[in-house]
């Protein structure tokens, strides 16, 4: 499928109309149609098109997704519009994300470096929070891009290395950006899985998932709890589990989860108590789906 929008611009562009189009294209009306309704039109004719407009055909037009909120990420993103819900996921996800961790940066600060590239900091504010926040920024980005990709073991490290590059933690020779662990963590004072032995439960995580005939959000946020008990990063293992989460969802059009910073200690409670005690972090990330829902409505979003 296409999308119209950058079609019509070009034409804008250039000072030619629709009927420019055909009468000195040859493209014809119907084809010009087929366009507008989002259908897919034979690659020799998109590259007349191009020729006549003096274009990359990948200039003209965008392969979209079928999944409603993935596509309007995606068409904010392209233009970085204000105030929609790309804007909104980037705020708050960011900023409750990096709070859970630790971050001091309030809502207005982290809303405030998206918008603006700058921010208004009292003394003490850490130059890694700041970056951690652009970074996420990022990582959503890249999260939006590449939903519909599987997942795979790179995809899972090039989101801790957009998170943690450049970082004071990157500065550690011992500190591994991008790849798993070296040293032995805890998470809440429980032991997680050995460096050694990460690569070999990732990659049995992994093909389990994929091995299921259906996901749904009881498999996505298996696959969460799941990821964060064996913590294959040195840090950063919340941030990037979220992400995962959020692509996940997107993916296999679910509504996506949002666990604010205010329900932190519900959602340690739903990690630790899992596989045991589920209940406490599906109803953690139902109310989070909840949260999604009401942005949904807040910019007319139908998508169940």
């Amino acid at each position: 499928m296409y999308s119209y929008d950058s079609l019509i611009l070009r034409l804008k562009e250039k000072g030619l109309t629709k009927t420019d189009l055909t009468e000195k294209a040859g493209v014809s009306s119907r084809t010009i149609a087929k366009i507008s309704r989002h259908e897919k039109v034979a690659p020799h004719v998109m590259k007349r098109v191009a020729k006549f407009l003096d274009a990359n055909p990948e200039e003209l037009y965008q392969i979209i997704s079928d999944n409603p909120v993935l596509q309007r990420l995606r068409e904010e993103k392209e233009i970085r519009l204000p105030g929609g819900l790309y804007h909104e996921l980037q705020v708050r996800m960011t900023y409750n994300s990096n709070h859970i961790e630790g971050s001091k940066l309030s809502l207005d600060q982290t809303r405030m470096i998206f918008e603006t590239k700058t921010i208004e900091a009292e003394d003490g504010v850490l130059v890694d929070d700041v970056l951690e926040t652009v970074h996420h920024f990022r990582a959503i980005d890249y999260v939006i891009d590449h939903a519909e990709d599987e997942l795979t073991e790179d995809f899972i490290k090039h989101l801790h290395y957009i998170l943690k590059h450049d970082t004071s933690d990157s500065l550690l020779s011992w500190y591994a950006v991008g790849d798993y662990k070296k040293r032995p963590n805890t998470v809440g004072g429980e032991k997680t899985v050995i460096p050694v032995e990460v690569g070999s439960r990732m990659k049995k995580l992994l093909k389990e998932y994929h091995s299921l005939d259906f996901v749904n959000i009881r498999e996505i946020v298996s696959f969460h709890a799941e990821f964060e008990k064996i913590h294959p990063f040195q840090d950063g293992n919340g941030r990037v589990g979220r992400l995962i989460a959020l692509k996940e969802c997107l993916h296999h059009h679910v509504v996506p989860f949002l666990i604010e910073d205010t329900k932190k200690q519900f959602y340690y409670r739903g990690l630790r108590e899992w596989p045991e005690q589920p209940g406490y972090l599906m109803d953690t990330c139902l109310a989070g789906q909840d949260t999604f829902r009401a942005l949904f409505k807040l910019f007319e979003i139908e998508y169940e």
